[in-house]
Formats: C-alpha cells, sequence, structure tokens
C-alpha cells in the first residue's frame, strides 16, 4: 500500500516546493521593483534640490536686474514671482501629462516585464 501513495506523496512534496519557489520569485521581484523605484525616487528628490537651489540663484539675479532696469526691487521681485506663477500654472495643467503617463509606464514596466529575457 506505501508504493501505492508514494506517487502522491512526491507530487505534494514537489507542489510545495513549487509554490514555495514562486512566493520566492515574487519577493525576489517585488525587492527588484521597489529597489528601483526607490533609487530612482530618491535620484528625483535630489534634482528637484539642485534644479531649485539653481532656480532660487537665478530669481535672485534677476529681480536684482530687473530692480536696476526699471528702478524698484519690490517691483522686480513682484514680476518674478508672476513669472514663476506662470510657469506653476503651466506646470499644473501639465500634470496628468508629465507625471501620471511616465509614473504608469514606470510602474508597467517593473510589474509587467517579460521574464523571458532573464532565462
Amino acid at each position: 500500500m506505501a508504493d501505492f501513495t508514494k506517487p502522491f506523496d512526491d507530487l505534494t512534496s514537489e507542489a510545495k516546493e513549487y509554490v514555495n519557489l514562486q512566493i520566492d520569485d515574487l519577493k525576489l521581484r517585488t525587492v527588484k521593483g521597489l529597489s528601483v523605484t526607490l533609487g530612482r525616487l530618491l535620484w528625483m528628490i535630489l534634482l528637484l534640490f539642485v534644479i531649485s537651489v539653481v532656480l532660487l540663484a537665478a530669481a535672485f539675479g534677476l529681480v536684482v536686474l530687473l530692480g536696476d532696469a526699471i528702478g524698484s526691487l519690490a517691483g522686480a521681485a513682484f514680476l518674478v514671482a508672476a513669472g514663476f506663477l506662470v510657469l506653476a500654472a503651466i506646470v499644473w495643467f501639465l500634470k496628468d501629462r508629465i507625471f501620471t503617463s511616465s509614473l504608469v509606464r514606470m510602474f508597467a514596466k517593473f510589474f509587467f516585464e517579460d521574464n523571458s529575457q532573464d532565462s
């Protein structure tokens, strides 16, 4: 009778091993996706910080130049602020095209990538 149940026991142990391997594969793909995403996020934060510093310096310089040209630093500051407001409005109206589309493409690439290239 033991010989009769041996194939079933082998099948059960192989099925458990297969499930465990699939779970390990899912964990590895999740770690890879999260690490790449976190790396990109940190890179983007650093890039935004550098761009902010550059814009701040450029805005200060522009305020000084415009202030000399029009005779009023306060008026120049308001003009530069208005320019930034226009830029913010443009980014606001294009936010779906700029951010959502690129994020959807990035996450789709991570989660639905072709695994046949790894083999």
